[in-house]
């Protein structure tokens, strides 16, 4: 799968991209994640992406010429061109069936914005899909960009060294359910004990456990899953 990061600070992804189970998957020729500065695009000397908006109010707004030119300039280096996002806190909210779906994809194009956001014609031209990562704002796209990376890095085969743990995930199982309490060694820690039923060597016990904490804890903290 082919990630491309448009964004005015390409360097800020540069410790994300080096480390971890990403970096193991980049290396390993499962992914790639290219990254392309929108200023290049830029036709003036001081290399302006941004100015003020019509009408008054204040920040600056994001050239829609410059966008759009690097948006159509990365699109054709490869075949196919790619399904383009839009991070943007008006958007679609990202959950794990909207993650699923944009794993599916070849190549995601992911533009970041900054500042008060893009000019309005930039998505009347590109047509992207918008989408958001919650319901607050950020200073920029590149984080929610590594937020899409990041989850659907995790279901492209390979990259994780068990292909059950992204199963096993909250939201990730058949019933939409927080993931149950996880333990491992030591067996006591400071007068907390690992429930007997893990230790019990009964998988049909063990998978029930599992599976009734998964309900209890969605209960407690995500009714509206199980709605």
């Amino acid at each position: 799968m082919r990630f491309d990061v448009l964004t005015l600070f390409p360097e800020i992804f540069s410790g994300y991209l080096s480390q971890s189970l990403l970096k193991k998957g980049i290396d390993a020729g499962l992914l790639a994640v290219h990254l392309h500065d929108i200023r290049r695009w830029t036709t003036d000397k001081h290399q302006k992406v941004d100015d003020r908006p019509f009408g008054g109010g204040p920040g600056m707004v994001i050239k829609v010429e410059p966008v759009v030119d690097c948006v159509e300039a990365v699109q054709k280096l490869v075949e196919p061109a790619g399904k383009l996002i839009l991070l943007s806190p008006q958007g679609k909210r990202l959950d794990q069936d909207l993650v699923k779906e944009l794993a599916a994809e070849p190549r995601l194009v992911l533009v970041c914005g900054r500042y008060e956001g893009f000019d309005q014609r930039i998505i009347d031209v590109l047509q992207p899909e918008e989408i958001s990562i919650g319901d607050y704002v950020l200073n920029g796209g590149e984080a929610a960009a590594m937020v899409v990376i990041d989850a659907c890095s995790r279901l492209i085969p390979g990259v994780l060294g068990d292909e059950q743990s992204s199963q096993d995930d909250s939201f990730s199982t058949e019933s939409g359910q927080l993931e149950f309490p996880q333990y491992t060694r030591p067996r006591e820690f400071r007068g907390l004990t690992v429930p007997e039923v893990l230790l019990s060597g009964d998988h049909g016990e063990i998978a029930r456990w599992r599976q009734e904490q998964s309900y209890l804890k969605t209960k407690e903290r995500r009714q509206d899953l199980l709605e």
